[in-house]
C-alpha cells in the first residue's frame, strides 16, 4: 500500500514542472471576462477557504489533517474548468506554450484525489445556485426584507 500512495504521488512531479505556466493560466482565465462570474466566485471561496483556516479535518491530525484543503482546491478547480469555454482555454493554453493532451492528462491525474461521486456532486452545485437564486427573485423575498430592514431602521 505505501509503494502504491508513493507512485500516485509520484504521477504529480510533471505537474509540479509545469505548475508555473498553470498559475499563469489561472490568473489569465481568471481575468478573462468570458469566464461566468460564478466560476470565478466557486475559485475564490476555495481559496477563502484555505486561508480562513477553519477545516473540515483539523491539520494536526498526521497524514490525514492536509487532505481536506487538496480536496476543497481540487473540486474548485474542478468546477471552474468545467465552465470555461473550450475556444478560451485553447487559446489560453498556445498563448501560454501549454500542450493541450499535457493539460488534459495532468487534469486528469489530479482529479483521482477526489471520489468520482464528490466530483458529480459538485458539478451539479452552479445549476443548484442558480435554481435557488432564481427561485429566491422569484419569491420577491429580498425587497420585502429591505422593506422590513428599513421599516425597522438600520442597526449601524
Amino acid at each position: 500500500m505505501g509503494a502504491r500512495r508513493l507512485l500516485g504521488w509520484a504521477a504529480l512531479l510533471p505537474i509540479a514542472s509545469r505548475a508555473p505556466q498553470y498559475g499563469r493560466l489561472f490568473m489569465d482565465l481568471v481575468r478573462d471576462e468570458r469566464i461566468p462570474l460564478a466560476r470565478k466566485a466557486g475559485l475564490a471561496a476555495a481559496v477563502g477557504y484555505l486561508v480562513l483556516g477553519r477545516d473540515l479535518i483539523p491539520d494536526d491530525l498526521p497524514l490525514i489533517g492536509g487532505l481536506d484543503d487538496v480536496i476543497v482546491i481540487v473540486l474548485a478547480i474542478d468546477l471552474f474548468l468545467d465552465g470555461v469555454p473550450d475556444e478560451v482555454l485553447d487559446e489560453r493554453l498556445e498563448a501560454l506554450g501549454v500542450d493541450r493532451r499535457a493539460f488534459e492528462e495532468d487534469v486528469r491525474r489530479i482529479r483521482r484525489f477526489t471520489p468520482a461521486p464528490l466530483r458529480r456532486i459538485v458539478r451539479r452545485l452552479p445549476d443548484a445556485v442558480a435554481f435557488a437564486g432564481g427561485a429566491l427573485h422569484h419569491s420577491q423575498l429580498g425587497p420585502k426584507l429591505r422593506g422590513w430592514i428599513d421599516k425597522e431602521g438600520s442597526i449601524a
